[in-house]
């Protein structure tokens, strides 16, 4: 395994909720590491199997294997880690928790070259409309790490192999291989950054996580085309619950309302005005 900055270097923003682990469900928790969110699926009655969906900010490996064990117990490793993208928010403490736990790691292969060390992510957009965070953006790093030895490919039916009763979808845009989970029987949703609770370029809103629906990550999105298409697909699903990549996880008639108003005005909502990933027919108009 090969580290880089995005899991060697630590960034100085956190938020109100950090530390905190949330149950959504009695088999769907997450917990909020800075300013990311990392999930745990499984119920955690002993001889459960369960999985952790990403892997935190840099540095945060050892902080997610203890409220991991906090959850499950010691000596429990997870079956597997299922990655919704690359990004360095959501495996800067992967090579960690594989020091510790030999699982595989299961990632849409349009991700592999970013866990291969074969490419490096789209710098961030510093000119992009938003605040305070997107234009600190430039700090945060998009350097590839190599965990080749654990790496499988999401298999091409949808199933997702340590996760038996959800499937995932490919939704495109804020990476080109970015997925989310999805599952039939409860219509619980884990949406990465497909969508997220939370403005996330704006510091203010996530230091006190104001709840509010709204698009990817603008500093870091380099496909709003794709990032709508995404969000129509997802707002089809009708979740019931959703665990978002930033922000509070949302349900009920919040989540039907608000997605549905996002799926409706994504480009008012959620393109931004200018930014060197916008394209003039995917900006909104009367903001």
């Amino acid at each position: 395994m090969e580290r880089s900055s995005s899991t060697e270097r630590y960034q100085p923003v956190t938020s109100k909720n950090s530390g905190d682990v949330v149950e959504v469900l009695p088999d769907l928790a997450y917990l909020t590491d800075q300013i990311v969110n990392v999930i745990f699926v499984g119920n955690p009655e002993p001889g459960n199997p369960w999985v952790l969906v990403d892997a935190g900010m840099p540095k945060s490996g050892g902080k997610i294997i203890e409220k991991a064990e906090e959850r499950f117990g010691k000596d429990r490793p997870p079956e597997a880690i299922v990655l919704t993208h690359g990004h360095f928010d959501h495996i800067g403490g992967i090579i960690d928790i594989l020091e510790k736990w030999h699982v595989p790691v299961y990632a849409h292969p349009l991700e592999h070259p970013y866990l291969t060390g074969s490419e490096n992510y789209p710098d961030p957009d510093v000119t992009v409309e938003g605040g305070m965070l997107a234009k600190l953006s430039f700090l945060f790093p998009t350097d590839p790490i190599v965990i080749t030895e654990f790496l499988e490919g999401l298999p091409e039916d949808g199933t997702v192999p340590p996760l038996p009763g959800w499937r995932w979808i490919h939704t495109p845009g804020h990476s080109a291989g970015h997925v989310s989970f999805f599952r039939d029987a409860d219509r619980a949703l884990i949406a990465g950054d497909a969508f997220v609770t939370v403005r996330q370029d704006q510091l203010y809103k996530v230091m006190t996580q104001e709840k509010e629906l709204t698009g990817p990550p603008r500093y870091l999105t380099p496909d709003w085309t794709a990032a709508e298409s995404s969000v129509h697909t997802l707002n089809g699903l009708k979740p019931a619950y959703a665990v978002t990549g930033h922000g509070e996880a949302a349900e009920g008639a919040w989540l039907t309302e608000h997605l549905d108003t996002l799926d409706r005005h994504f480009k008012e909502l959620a393109v931004p005005d200018h930014g060197k990933y916008v394209k003039d027919e995917e900006k909104g108009n009367g903001r």
